[in-house]
């Protein structure tokens, strides 16, 4: 009876072995391994890991409205890891920015940043929706941050606090 119980996965192990099953499928990335995917998604809904790669392999393939539910459900399941909640976020934001619903990407990025505030990548993909909002101006003060805190130019970074300074004010004239 010891020897079987020893071998019996326990529920962390078995949730963790199809992680790892559902990670190899959406690398692989075949639309073989999108099919598969999308069973191994559907036989354990309440695995926010699995719904997340299968989000992931949709995107890659293309397959971008096909992917927003499966983020959807990954980001309201409890169980991803901050990196993988964060790559939902910029996922879904950036699928739904891709399918025209910009009012759902701004949603969605704005609360990534809630979760990750200084997410350069978010804070770039909510530029980009809000130029497509017809919001340019406040896109473009977003970009001039992100440049002056993450560019590694020896010029920006020269004149970063200018930078920084006009993104706030670039209407401005003397």
């Amino acid at each position: 009876m010891d020897d079987q119980a020893h071998n019996t996965p326990s529920p962390a192990g078995l949730r963790q072995d199809l992680l790892h099953r559902a990670v190899r499928l959406r690398q692989q990335g075949t639309e073989q391994d999108r099919i598969q995917l999308v069973a191994l998604s559907e036989q354990h809904p309440q695995q926010a890991g699995i719904a997340y790669q299968t989000a992931w392999i949709h995107d890659t393939l293309g397959l971008e409205a096909e992917a927003a539910p499966f983020y959807c459900r990954a980001l309201e399941l409890p169980g991803l890891s901050p990196e993988d909640r964060h790559g939902a976020f910029l996922g879904l934001g950036s699928t739904y920015r891709l399918l025209g619903r910009y009012q759902e990407s701004l949603t969605t990025l704005r609360l990534g940043l809630t979760e990750f505030p200084d997410d350069a990548a978010l804070r770039t993909f909510l530029a980009m929706t809000l130029h497509n909002a017809g919001e340019s101006g406040e896109a473009v003060r977003i970009l001039l941050l992100v440049t002056a805190a993450t560019s590694a130019d020896p010029q920006v970074q020269q004149h970063r606090r200018a930078i920084a300074h006009y993104a706030d004010h670039l209407d401005e004239t003397p």
